[in-house]
């Protein structure tokens, strides 16, 4: 049994987004041999769309073992659910591995980040004890300040992961703050902090690596910031992270869908919602959607966004925990009827890049809030 609310996953067009972003990076590397690698980044559920069948859709597209396919997820956890699920791709690990069980990594075969020299000896500790080299990917902070050894103080915090044999680091990389600000100056200084750090690297003997730094919005401005790698998210599920003109084109994913359950009169001054959150100033009728904010839907929807119901923009007007009550004073609908609230209806569509400027947070967000008790319907043959 389905419930009325529930999210459709295209996972086709995830497939062809995943081709598009490998053919574009092909046409565009015109000074390098090869295109960079694609390490496509799955972590929170796959942005909420589910990461097992978003891997096992990844892999389809790659020959042998995921071919040049590699995954990213947040932490040990995320990992080994993967890898229990059967895909075979490399897997990144991009979180702190401080407070980790660490063995997973080993058994699993995982490729952990270091990126402080606590995590260093921390693997090192636990690559010895399996009687065991790890590859590992190192990080650099050039500017985020959360995860990462300081671009300027590699020479004194890096040794300790370069000068035991158990761990071989296979890449270095970097997290950008502001890839999706275009007039923030900070994007092009970590580029130039990234590459300083890696010459000083090759300075202290670390000679075969490869390096990666852009994310999806990176990854459309600035072809220096390409490398051997780089790390879409946004783009894989469909979702254009920023405003720029682009020869790339994705398909959105997920849709996010409902049904109305019931249609009330409302009179002039009376109120709906906890806390009265919409007051009627005319004769109204308001539908409810079985769909809250324990489903994702933000508190803040209401007043400032919409849903489509017959191919029309109904107002959110209040949000609960289990429902949500829109305006259809204007829309001639019925129990029953169909709702999107991500997704195309008719000749409208709302993506997750508008309900985010509805709140003002990010459209990744918007996507890993999708929740849990909803049920994810895919469309395709991947298992």
């Amino acid at each position: 049994m389905v419930r009325p609310t529930h999210a459709h996953i295209d996972l086709h067009s995830l497939t062809f987004n995943y081709r598009r972003i490998r053919e574009y990076l092909g046409a565009r590397a015109e000074a390098s041999p090869t295109a960079p690698r694609i390490i496509a980044v799955i972590k929170a559920n796959a942005y909420g769309h589910g990461a097992v069948r978003v891997a096992r859709a990844l892999e389809s597209v790659e020959t042998g073992p995921a071919g040049g396919l590699m995954l990213a997820c947040a932490d040990i956890e995320e990992g080994i659910q993967l890898r229990e699920a059967g895909v075979c791709a490399p897997i990144l690990v991009f979180g702190a591995l401080s407070v980790s069980n660490l063995d997973g990594v080993v058994v699993h075969g995982l490729t952990p980040t270091v990126s402080s020299p606590e995590a260093a000896r921390a693997l090192q500790a636990t690559a010895a004890r399996h009687g065991q080299q790890l590859h590992v990917h190192l990080k650099v902070d050039t500017g985020m300040n959360r995860f990462g050894f300081r671009y300027d103080n590699i020479r004194r915090t890096v040794p300790v992961a370069l000068e035991d044999r158990n761990l071989i680091i296979d890449a270095v990389y970097t997290q950008f703050a502001t890839a999706e600000n275009i007039d923030h100056p900070l994007f092009d200084l970590q580029r130039q902090r990234f590459e300083i750090a890696l010459e000083t690297l090759r300075g202290m003997g670390l000679d075969e690596f490869t390096s990666h730094a852009a994310n999806s919005s990176a990854l459309l401005r600035d072809r220096r910031t390409w490398y051997d790698a780089v790390r879409p998210g946004l783009l894989l599920y469909g979702v254009m992270p920023t405003p720029i003109d682009t020869a790339l084109s994705v398909r959105p994913v997920l849709s996010l869908r409902s049904r109305i359950v019931a249609v009330k009169g409302m009179r002039v001054g009376e109120t709906a919602g906890y806390a009265t959150q919409f007051s009627a100033g005319r004769a109204s009728r308001v539908a409810v959607i079985p769909a809250g904010y324990a489903d994702g839907l933000d508190l803040r929807l209401a007043g400032t966004a919409s849903v489509l119901v017959r191919g029309q923009r109904a107002s959110i007007v209040a949000v609960s925990m289990d429902s949500t009550t829109v305006d259809v004073s204007d829309v001639d609908v019925s129990p029953g009827d169909d709702v999107v609230v991500i997704g195309s209806q008719g000749d409208d569509r709302i993506d997750a890049c508008e309900v985010a400027r509805w709140i003002g947070t990010v459209p990744h967000e918007i996507l890993c809030r999708t929740g849990t008790r909803i049920e994810r319907i895919y469309n395709s043959e991947f298992l």
